[in-house]
């Protein structure tokens, strides 16, 4: 069962290799696995392929990678630039791209300024931390009503009442295991990180790490559950994707996340409708989602 409801279709970024030659990436890529290559930076078996460029070194994991990246832009074995990742190998003329941001300009480096302005990242994070969706622009015109009310549940910080897993409410729970394996959950995934993204105006600003590019977010997002359990006791999961979302934001997008995986409804509408938040302000505790 597809339950893909983004909208517009995926943007795949998949490109050729008309630009530039990659016979060291790709060839080896099948080879890798045979071998079962580890990644250089976490020593783990490689489970999501990810070759940096124009190096082309690849015994990288994808997580690992993007997260090297987010704190230096070289090869963690040449120490090289790296200008982009190539990752999600179905052959070696179709993968997608992710393009490293260009670093803005250096920071004065006069040893009397501020600590703020010695470390931007940590800065930035403060920011991060602080956004909730009052601090957002002005609704646009037109926009989305679903969308709208989702930026009210997280104004709000609702959390989506649970649902137990049985034969009558068709809630199924899952593994990090089963996602891995489950292009179907993928795909829903998508789908939900595509609308849910939207509520975080922030990652437009020049405070958002790698600011601007949800796709490569929602790539990001779905590396971290094939490897981490959604809300695991470690909570490694929330901990990768709060570099980006800030904690609280983390932990209610991956709270609502895991209900709308564990739901039967084949399409985001249905779960809208279905969906119920607990609300000191209603009469009964109980608002459903579309009803707001």
């Amino acid at each position: 069962m597809d339950r893909d409801d983004g909208g517009d279709d995926y943007k795949d970024q998949s490109v050729t290799n008309a630009d530039h030659s990659k016979t060291k990436g790709p060839a080896a890529i099948g080879k890798g696995k045979d071998q079962g290559d580890h990644c250089t930076i976490c020593l783990e078996p490689v489970s999501e392929r990810a070759v940096a460029v124009p190096c082309n070194h690849l015994t990288f994991d994808f997580l690992c990678l993007v997260s090297w990246l987010q704190e230096r832009d070289t090869c963690p074995l040449c120490n090289s630039e790296v200008e982009a990742v190539e990752y999600d190998w179905k052959s070696p003329e179709a993968y997608k791209t992710y393009r490293v941001p260009k670093p803005g300009r250096a920071a004065s480096c006069r040893s009397h300024g501020r600590a703020s302005e010695r470390h931007p990242r940590s800065r930035d994070r403060r920011r991060i931390e602080r956004w909730t969706p009052h601090a957002a622009r002005a609704t646009a015109v037109g926009e989305d009503p679903a969308l709208q009310r989702r930026r009210q549940i997280y104004r709000d910080r609702l959390y989506s009442l649970h649902v137990g897993a049985n034969r009558i409410s068709r809630y199924r729970d899952f593994t990090s295991t089963i996602f891995a394996t489950s292009p179907d959950l993928q795909s829903c995934a998508r789908a939900f990180l595509r609308r849910e993204l939207k509520v975080f105006t922030f990652l437009d600003t020049e405070a958002a790490p790698r600011r601007g590019n949800r796709e490569f977010l929602i790539e990001y997002i779905i590396a971290v559950l094939k490897t981490n359990e959604l809300k695991g006791a470690s909570g490694h999961a929330e901990d990768l994707i709060s570099e980006f979302l800030g904690r609280e934001n983390a932990r209610q997008s991956l709270h609502e996340l895991e209900s709308w995986l564990r739901s039967p409804y084949p399409a985001l509408s249905e779960w809208d409708e279905h969906v119920q938040y607990a609300d000191r302000g209603n009469s009964n505790g109980v608002v459903k989602n579309g009803d707001r």
